[in-house]
Formats: structure tokens, sequence, C-alpha cells
């Protein structure tokens, strides 16, 4: 196996390192037992968590042993925020968020064999601790004038908002959560996104204060941007979330099959684990046939597969090819159909009316005269029929799951009919 460094280096995800050959020799000599804290601030991940957990499942596959953290304590407080004060959620909503997020991190990592992942939770150590004994043995170790350097803060500081106590301690509290570790475990190695830096390094210099000799390695991902400028991880709609109720698999599987010609070759180095040959030859293909999309299409497969499962998987490619004419409709589950729809412009009528009609109110045309020039032309769909006449009135038999009416024009441009019930 390629050396794993090499091999992070090779994929993009190395941005900072505390010392990078003393990494490469630990790992070497291993197995190194690392970890990566997620805090419960929401219901689910999101994308860019998932570029923490398919990391650590990296590193886990090159012989090491991860502990993957949900934060039950730190997920009370929550990191600085750049602009404002966190909302801070009640304890019982925060614990019900550590086992949504345990579940999602659970079917990724390797729990069996020889470096079998663990779950942890650093409420276990810091909610029978009292105040005097924080401050006593951890807080001190702190110097506030190196705490107020860390852009994090310092970019609070220096805000209109300013910073409240509470979140400026939380430094303090992820660097006793590597203490705590390399004291249970043994982790020697705390993964993260380079925007954790601050904290990450808050954890490597607390040990090597208060565990004379102890060596140990903070490591940080870049943050991913897109080459349109926009934010990566968003879309229209919001936040791509891994959880299936917050972000459908259709809307999910979408995002990597959208993904810019200019992105695509990044997002499989980082995302896919597929080979360096094949991820090359995928490059290669985008090059030079831009517009088979091969790139997109296999990145898109292989994590909606790792995320949500082959089933869902084949349900929405099934769905994909389906609405542009390539499938049967009829075959389609409803939730796949619904969720699917949701993502195309759709509008919800009382009953049925003509297909100009209809064409016309979700907007697939200009105007009603748009749209009788494109039925005569040919170019008008319904459920992926073609429409005969400007009058075609569809049946209430047409309707998919007795709801939905799939309007095309042309190949590629989609809207969607619903009609009430009752």
């Amino acid at each position: 196996m390629a050396d794993i460094v090499d091999e992070l280096k090779w994929r993009g995800l190395i941005a900072l390192s505390t010392d990078e050959d003393a990494l490469r020799k630990a790992f070497a000599d291993g197995p190194v037992t690392f970890y990566c804290g997620f805090d419960p601030t929401a219901p689910s991940l999101h994308l860019g968590n998932l570029v923490q957990i398919l990391t650590m499942r990296r590193i886990q596959q090159a012989g090491h042993r991860p502990l993957g953290l949900v934060g039950g304590a730190t997920g009370l407080i929550g990191d600085p925020k750049p602009t404002s004060e966190r909302t801070l959620n009640a304890p019982e909503i925060v614990a019900g968020w550590v086992e949504r997020l345990e579940a999602q991190i659970r079917p990724l990592l390797d729990f069996e064999g020889p470096n079998a992942a663990v779950m942890v939770n650093n409420l276990d150590w810091t909610q029978g601790m009292s105040a005097i004994a924080f401050l006593r043995d951890v807080g001190k170790h702190f110097r506030v004038n190196k705490m107020i350097a860390k852009e994090a803060v310092s970019r609070r500081l220096n805000s209109d908002a300013g910073i409240s106590y509470t979140e400026f301690s939380y430094q303090i509290l992820q660097g006793m959560d590597f203490l705590e570790l390399y004291r249970r475990y043994g982790c020697t190695l705390q993964t993260g996104g380079s925007d954790q830096w601050g904290n990450l390094t808050s954890g490597t210099d607390l040990i090597h204060r208060v565990e004379p000799g102890a060596e140990v390695h903070a490591l940080g991902t870049p943050l991913i941007t897109k080459a349109d400028g926009t934010k990566f991880g968003k879309t229209e709609s919001g936040t791509v979330w891994l959880d299936p109720e917050m972000t459908t698999p259709y809307a999910f599987y979408q995002f990597w099959l959208n993904a810019d010609d200019r992105d695509v070759s990044k997002f499989l180095r980082i995302f896919s684990f597929r080979s360096r040959a094949e991820i090359e030859e995928l490059e290669r293909q985008t090059v030079e046939r831009p517009q088979a999309r091969a790139a997109q299409r296999a990145l898109a497969e292989e994590l909606t597969t790792l995320v949500h499962g082959a089933a869902q998987c084949e349900a929405v490619v099934a769905a994909s090819r389906a609405l542009f004419g390539q499938g049967d409709l009829t075959e389609l589950d409803e939730a796949t159909l619904s969720a699917a729809l949701s993502e195309v412009p759709h509008v919800r009528v009382a009953q049925l009316a003509s297909v100009v009609d209809l064409f016309a109110e979700v907007g697939l045309v200009a105007s009603k005269s748009a749209a009788r020039r494109t039925v005569k032309e040919g170019g008008a769909y319904v459920n992926n029929v073609k429409v005969p006449a400007e009058d075609t009135v569809p049946a209430g038999d047409e309707l998919l799951h007795g709801r939905w009416l799939v309007l095309r024009r042309g190949k590629k441009n989609l809207a969607a009919v619903e009609v009430a019930a009752g």
C-alpha cells in the first residue's frame, strides 16, 4: 500500500501538519491511534463533515485505529462562529443529536478487526468535573495571549459581536479531549479541517505541557472551494446533509452529478475510493468528452451508495434516467419520485387543465402561445409521452401515484404538476 501521507497529499487532503516528517515516521512505525471530533450542533452531519469521516476511513484502511468523537459536551457550547454567538441548545436536544450523528458515522468506519474504530463522547469525562478542577488541572496550562491570537477568536474579538467566555473556552475543552484520549487510548493524532487549526494545536500544546516527551500530531485538511465561487456543500435549497430526511438521496445524487467540470477532479480525489489509475482515467474522460459527464456520474453513484446504500442509489439513478425519457416513470416508487420532482420547478393545482395551460403555469415556457408552439414542433411531453395536440388535457389515470404529472420541453427542461387530493 502507498505511504498514507503520500496518498493524502496526492488527494489534496493535507493543508497543515505539525510535523509532516514526524507524522510519516509515526505512521510507518504504527499503528497510530487517531481521532476526529464532530459536534452535534445540528441533527445531521453535512458534506464538510464527510470530508473528515472519509479521511478517517482512508487512514484506517492504511492500518491505523480511528476514534470517532461526537461531542456531547462541546456540542452544548459550539466552537466560535465567525460573526456571532451560537444559539445554545437544550441538553436533551444535544443528546438526541449525538445519537443521530453516531449512527451516521458508524457505517463509514470499520468497527471490527485489529484496528477497529471506537466511538467516544467527551461528555463522559467532562460532566463529572467541577469548575474548580477544570480551572486548576486544565485551565492553568493555557496562556490567554496565545488563545486570543488564534484566528477564530481574534476575528470575533475584532468584531462588533465580541466573544463570550463560553465560546472563548471552547479551545480548552477540545485540548482536554486530546489529552484524555491520549491517556485512555494512546491517541497521538488529531485530524480536522484547517479552519479548526487553532483548536487542533491547543490539544498538542496541552499534551506537551502535561506529558513531557509525548509525541503527538495534528493534521488539517483544506477547506474545499468551488470554481464558481459558491460555497462547497451548498445548493440553492440549502446545505447538503447526510440525513435522507433533510437532503433526499435524489438531491444528494444530483449534487454530485451537477458538479462543475472544473471541480470534479478535485472532488474525485477527496471523496472517491477509486484507485489513482481509475481517477486519472475519469479525469482524462472529463477533458476529452465533458458532455458525457462520466466522472460526475461515477462520483454520484459511489457516494450515494456509500452514504445511502446500494438500493437507494439504484432508485435515484432509475429516477434520474426516467425523468429524461430513458426509463419507465411508472416503475418509480412514490417517495423517490416525489423527492426527484421537488428538485425541479413544480406547481400544485386543484384540477387538470390543458397541457398548454400547465406548461405556461409551471413556467416551462414564457406564455401559452409559446406552449402551443412547443406542442406543434413536437417538443412537449407529459410523462415521457409526446403531446399530440394543443388542446390535449391529461386524464386522471395518467397521474403518477394519483398525484403527479412530469412535464418536459425538449430533452432537458423538466417541471412537474401535483394535483391536490380531493
